[in-house]
């Protein structure tokens, strides 16, 4: 049972909305999507955890992973991420609702707040645990006329389409042939969608014969099960670094080896930041012009040691080209008069190509920094769409939609 000895739920709700909003200085505003959060008690949904933590800004797992060292099976997503994403779906009264990934049945019911009475609500899971979890506590708490089905996401639920809004509560890889089926035309998507060793929730419209973006935003999920094109391996002998890369890329792990002992070539730019200034823009232009982009990690045993400095060791970008390599990094600069510290970017390359490649991160570093704010347009085509019909960028193929990514 919830419990506390402190505010109460609705000061909670308040306290945490503003908090989001606040701290939210980039995304589009929506009073009604405030106001959804402000309602619908998350702790009647999380009936396991104290208020402060149904109402702290971050995910709850509701199920584990038998195997201990994997991600969990099942998380009541972030609420900051809830939020910004409830603003790229941009729900209508009356709207017909599909939601790929059920988990506790929170979601659902904000959506259900936002299409009110006249508008529909439908949400899956692949796993009857957490469909059955869902269930009950929307019957718990007043969203009996919430639909709830059991199945593979990625095979929607044309029963009861076609949807004005689509949104998935789980990484994609792909996009189901099924979902552009079941979206009506001038409808949106809204999914976390993996590529290049990167997470973005992307907010697609659906057009005739394509979808576009027209927001994107920093995002992790839980990766949806049944898609498997990302792979990894370790590129040392010690297992302290390891590369993320995609199916289509040709990258394989063990030339990297030889070129990791090799010495390395440091190249640094006039570009700085903050202490807590994203730099992740410098990742998204080398998805939309390097198709070698991938991601890196490395074990903090190796950053203490000084054998590779990554400008974040667990999620930092790299290009791979045969036996060479070369990742983005970072050094602490002179401080700005008020006291902040200021970190330099740059890059590191490891191999006989790794300057060259070390040169072309920094050269996206560059394009960068005078528009740091600035977002890609991701456009989805069917996969039989010529290339002569895609939009100018870079294109990755999966095997259910063609994505061009473009700046």
């Amino acid at each position: 049972m919830n419990t506390t000895t402190g505010a109460s739920p609705e000061d909670l709700r308040n306290r945490l909305v503003d908090a989001i909003v606040k701290e939210d200085t980039i995304g589009v505003r929506d009073a009604r999507v405030d106001t959804a959060m402000r309602t619908v008690p998350r702790h009647a949904f999380l009936p396991d955890a104290p208020l402060e933590e149904a109402y702290a800004n971050k995910s709850v797992t509701i199920k584990e992973n038998p195997d201990v060292d994997a991600l969990p099976l099942s998380c009541a997503s972030q609420p900051d991420v809830v939020h910004f994403m409830l603003v790229q779906l941009a729900v209508r009264e009356g709207d017909n609702v599909f939601e790929i990934g059920a988990g506790t049945g929170y979601n659902a019911a904000l959506l259900k707040y936002l299409t009110g009475p006249s508008g529909h609500v439908t949400t899956c899971d692949i796993d009857p645990d957490v469909t059955a979890y869902a269930r009950r506590m929307l019957d718990a708490n007043g969203y009996e006329d919430v639909r709830v089905v059991t199945r593979d996401g990625a095979l929607g639920a044309p029963e009861s389409g076609p949807y004005d809004r689509v949104i998935a509560a789980v990484g994609m890889w792909d996009l189901p042939g099924t979902w552009w089926d079941q979206l009506a035309v001038g409808g949106r998507l809204v999914v976390p969608l993996r590529w290049r060793g990167l997470s973005r929730s992307v907010a697609f419209r659906r057009e005739e014969t394509r979808m576009r973006s027209d927001s994107v935003r920093m995002c992790g999920f839980l990766p949806v099960i049944g898609q498997d094109g990302e792979r990894n391996d370790y590129i040392d002998d010690n297992r302290l670094v390891r590369l993320y890369w995609d199916q289509d890329q040709n990258i394989a792990p063990e030339p990297l080896r030889d070129g990791l002992s090799r010495p390395k070539s440091v190249v640094w730019t006039d570009a700085t930041v903050g202490h807590v200034e994203s730099f992740d823009g410098v990742w998204l232009r080398l998805s939309a012009t390097e198709r070698p982009t991938c991601r890196i990690t490395v074990n903090p045993a190796a950053m203490e040691a000084g054998l590779h400095r990554p400008a974040s060791p667990a999620l930092s970008p790299a290009l791979v080209e045969g036996d060479s390599i070369a990742y983005l990094t970072l050094e602490r600069t002179a401080e700005n008069p008020d006291g902040e510290p200021r970190f330099r970017l740059g890059a590191v390359g490891y191999g006989p190509a790794g300057t060259d490649l070390a040169e072309r991160i920094c050269k996206q570093i560059h394009a960068w920094s005078p528009a740091r704010t600035a977002e890609p347009v991701l456009t989805a085509y069917p996969t039989d769409t010529p290339d002569g019909d895609l939009a100018d960028g870079a294109v990755i193929d999966r095997p259910s939609v063609r994505l061009v990514i473009t700046y």
